[in-house]
């Protein structure tokens, strides 16, 4: 394969990752079933305090980090 090729399917993989990795819908989504988690009694309120902080700080940062991509 071409190095041109290479090249080409690296970038196809990183605009890949990169749209996975900021995906909020996703983030939301994961912030959804934890509160369903919680109402369901699957998990206590301290486990869901740490994860719904772990998910509300990886929302925060994508956000940030699409605003910092729009403006530079």
């Amino acid at each position: 394969m071409p190095v041109n090729g290479l090249v080409w399917v690296a970038d196809k993989l990183k605009d890949s990752a990169e749209a996975e990795f900021l995906d909020e819908s996703r983030v939301q989504e994961s912030l959804l079933a934890l509160q369903m988690r919680l109402e369901m009694d699957e998990i206590s309120e301290r486990e869901y305090m740490e994860q719904e902080t772990e998910l509300l700080k990886r929302l925060e940062d994508i956000r940030k980090y699409k605003e910092q991509k729009n403006s530079g």
